[in-house]
């Protein structure tokens, strides 16, 4: 019988990690995930309500965690520097959405093709090379930021549209992630697609990505936010101003605010704070559930 879909004698249905019902026994795990599920929110509640506070809440001493009188002069004053800029938002904005868009799927594809590699494929310098990847894991980008300053310069990427995109693909967590999930699909059944004849790109497209969704859901929430709330290349790696992204600008636009007048910079602060982090909140809350069977089938062999 499968511990996937079933019925004990208590009437509650079982699919996947998610029981469809309620029973008694289950209270004591509420009495301890509901308080620490409230625990977890409350930095979100924080970022909407800061973004609604009036100056004089902003600055209140002690400070306030609720708004008391909520304002939308943030945002007014935000959309009005907006829009007496040099260069149009749009253009940030379009930059955003296509250096996101395309770095998600450059991603996604090098990682799942290298784990599947990595995973299932027999060839020298395997070990080593998935150690590397490992080692990778302990640096924190800021440790490598002149070493990459250096390789984009030699590469001549430099004020172009790919210095978004190539440095954001060595990804290493995404690469482990990934490997660790295809080891769980049995080598029985990649045998048997080889038996019928299909080759590599066969059972990639059609047999691992099928099954790895859960990971590339993971990977794909991941890699958004890198993205998307990356502003240190257009500031380290762009002078063109037509090719920066929008979280560039909104950090540039009230840091310069904030140097002429600290209560509107930090008002504008606020608010491009909840702007950049609502794209996250978005694409979580439609991936979640692929997270949350990431997780749950992370230590599975």
């Amino acid at each position: 019988m499968s511990i996937f879909k079933r019925k004990r004698h208590t009437g509650i249905q079982y699919s996947g990690i998610n029981p469809k019902g309620y029973h008694p026994s289950q209270l004591k795990f509420y009495i301890i995930l509901l308080p620490l599920a409230a625990f977890m929110l409350l930095p979100m509640v924080f970022i909407f309500s800061h973004a609604f506070k009036p100056p004089d809440e902003l600055f209140a001493y002690p400070p306030r965690f609720f708004v008391i009188n909520p304002t939308f002069k943030n945002f007014t004053d935000l959309f009005s520097k907006m829009s007496s800029s040099g260069v149009p938002v749009s253009r940030y904005l379009f930059n955003s959405v296509v250096v996101t868009g395309v770095t998600i799927a450059a991603s996604i594809l090098v990682s799942s093709t290298a784990a599947y590699a990595l995973s299932k494929k027999r060839f020298k310098l395997k070990q080593a090379l998935f150690a590397i990847n490992t080692v990778a894991l302990m640096f924190v980008p800021i440790a490598v930021t002149i070493p990459r300053f250096l390789v984009i310069q030699r590469l001549g990427l430099m004020d172009t549209f790919w210095v978004h995109v190539l440095p954001a693909l060595a990804m290493p967590v995404g690469l482990f992630l990934i490997k660790q999930f295809i080891d769980g699909i049995p080598d029985e059944i990649i045998e048997a697609a080889r038996i019928d004849g299909a080759n590599d790109l066969s059972i990639y497209f059609q047999i691992i990505l099928p099954m790895i969704k859960p990971a590339l859901a993971t990977i794909a929430i991941l890699t958004f936010q890198a993205t998307w709330n990356n502003a240190e290349t257009s500031s380290l790696f762009i002078n063109d101003e037509s090719l920066k992204t929008f979280a560039f600008y909104l950090t540039t636009l009230t840091s310069t605010s904030a140097g002429a007048n600290t209560v509107a910079g930090q008002g504008m602060a606020a608010a491009a704070s909840l702007i950049m982090f609502l794209p996250n909140l978005i694409m979580f809350f439609f991936l979640q559930s692929q997270v949350m069977s990431t997780m749950a089938h992370s230590g599975l062999k």
